[in-house]
C-alpha cells in the first residue's frame, strides 16, 4: 500500500476568540480515501491547511508515518494540495503547468517530458496538452491541477473542495474519475467537502466535523446507519429525529444474530410508544434521540398485513406529495399533528400499488430494526 499514515494528535487552533479546532484527534490509514465533512466554518479547511503547512496549530502534532511534520514548510512535506480555484498559471500551456514542479527540481528535459505525458494520460488530457487554461472547461482545468499535484509523487494528496465550482453533472463525473484515479495511484487522499453525497460515495472513511470538533469517524455505512450524535443524524442524509424517553430495554437474541435489546420509547411528538432495537442496553428513564430514515418507512393506503410484534404503525394524512422521478417524498401529518417524512422508491409501476395522492389517508410503518437510538444528544 502506497501513501502515508496521517495522525492528527490533539490539534487545536484559534483565530482571536474564535476556536477553529478543538483538540482534534484521529488517524487516517495509509492509502485511504478519507473525507473531512461538515458545514461551512466547522474547521475542516483549517485542519487541511495545517496538514499542508499553510497554517500552524496552537497545540498538537501532525504525523506522517510517525514523523511530526509541523516544523516543515509546505514544500518540504510529502504532500500536495488541489485547490477549489485550480491555481493554474494562465500564461502557461497545460503541458507547462504540469511540468512546472519538475522544472523547479531541475530534472532533465527527457524525464520531464516522459512524466508529464504519463500524468496527462492518467487524467485523460493527452489531446489538450498544448492548450492554455482559458481554453479548457472547469472540469478539465481541475484535472490539470490534479495532474500537477500528483506529478511530484506525494504520499498524501490534499483536496480542498476541488469540485465545488463545477456544475452538478460535471461534479458527479469528476468524482467518479477521482475515485478511479485513487484506485490506480493508491496514495492517501484527504478530501474536504461540505457535500454529504460526495463524501458518502467515494470515501473509505469520513470524519464528520462541527464547531471545531470531530463528532464521529467511520465508514459511510456507519456514519449513515449509526450516527453518533444528533447533529450527525441530521447532517448526513434526511431523517425523522425525535426526542424520546426510554421506558424499558429487554435483551433478546434474534435467530442467527448476536444478542440485541428491544427498547420501548415514549416520544412526546407521537401519540404512542414505539419499539427500537439497539446493540447496547439503555437505562429506563434516559433521555435520547431516535432517528428514523424516511426511506425505511413504508406508506400504504391499507394497514400493513403482518403478525410481527416489532412493527410501529401510525395513521395520518398526506399533507404534501413531492414527485422526484425515481422516488416520491411524502410529508404525512399524523393524528396528533406531527409531520413525518416518507420516501418511496419507484421500482416497478405495477408493483407500487394504488397511487398515493394529496390528502389521502395513509398508514406509515417501520420495523424496530429501522430506528436508531442516538444517545449523545447535542446541546
Amino acid at each position: 500500500m502506497k501513501g502515508s499514515t496521517v495522525t492528527i494528535s490533539g490539534v487545536s487552533k484559534s483565530f482571536g476568540t474564535f476556536h477553529a479546532l478543538d483538540n482534534v484527534d484521529f488517524t487516517i490509514n495509509k492509502g485511504e480515501f478519507f473525507s473531512l465533512l461538515g458545514p461551512s466554518g466547522c474547521g475542516k479547511t483549517t485542519l487541511l491547511r495545517i496538514i499542508a503547512g499553510f497554517e500552524f496549530p496552537d497545540t498538537g502534532a501532525v504525523l506522517f508515518d510517525d514523523k511530526d511534520i509541523i516544523p516543515l514548510p509546505p514544500d518540504k512535506r510529502p504532500s500536495n494540495t488541489v485547490f477549489q480555484s485550480y491555481a493554474l498559471f494562465p500564461h502557461l500551456s497545460v503541458y507547462e503547468n504540469v511540468a512546472f514542479p519538475l522544472r523547479l527540481k531541475k530534472l532533465d528535459k527527457q524525464e520531464i517530458d516522459s512524466k508529464v505525458k504519463e500524468y496527462l494520460h492518467l487524467v485523460q488530457l493527452d489531446a489538450h496538452m498544448d492548450k492554455k487554461p482559458n481554453q479548457l472547461s472547469g472540469g478539465q482545468r481541475q484535472r490539470v491541477a490534479i495532474a500537477r499535484a500528483l506529478i511530484n509523487e506525494p504520499s498524501v494528496l490534499l483536496l480542498d473542495e476541488p469540485l465545488s465550482a463545477l456544475d452538478a453533472k460535471l461534479r458527479t463525473q469528476l468524482l467518479v474519475d477521482l475515485d478511479a484515479l485513487h484506485d490506480k495511484i493508491g496514495i492517501t487522499f484527504i478530501y474536504v467537502t461540505h457535500d454529504q453525497a460526495e463524501a458518502l460515495s467515494v470515501s473509505d472513511r469520513i470524519a464528520v466535523m462541527n464547531q471545531g470538533k470531530v463528532l464521529q469517524v467511520g465508514t459511510p455505512f456507519e456514519i449513515y446507519e449509526s450516527p453518533a450524535t444528533e447533529f450527525v443524524a441530521k447532517f448526513i442524509g434526511e431523517t425523522n429525529l425525535f426526542a424520546a424517553n426510554v421506558l424499558e430495554c429487554k435483551q433478546y437474541t434474534p435467530e442467527g444474530r448476536d444478542p440485541e435489546y428491544m427498547c420501548k420509547l415514549t416520544i412526546p411528538e407521537l401519540q404512542k410508544p414505539i419499539l427500537v432495537t439497539d446493540y447496547e442496553e439503555t437505562d429506563p428513564g434516559q433521555k435520547v434521540c431516535v432517528s428514523i430514515r424516511p426511506e425505511k418507512i413504508r406508506i400504504s393506503t391499507e394497514p400493513p398485513k403482518t403478525t410481527r410484534q416489532d412493527i410501529n404503525v401510525f395513521e395520518g394524512v398526506v399533507e404534501e406529495p413531492v414527485y422526484s422521478g425515481f422516488q416520491s417524498k411524502f410529508y404525512v401529518k399524523l393524528e396528533n399533528g406531527t409531520i413525518i417524512k416518507v420516501f418511496k422508491q419507484h421500482t416497478n409501476y405495477l408493483d407500487d400499488g394504488p397511487e398515493i395522492e394529496w390528502k389521502d389517508k395513509v398508514f406509515v410503518s417501520w420495523s424496530a430494526n429501522d430506528g436508531y437510538i442516538v444517545e449523545d444528544i447535542d446541546q
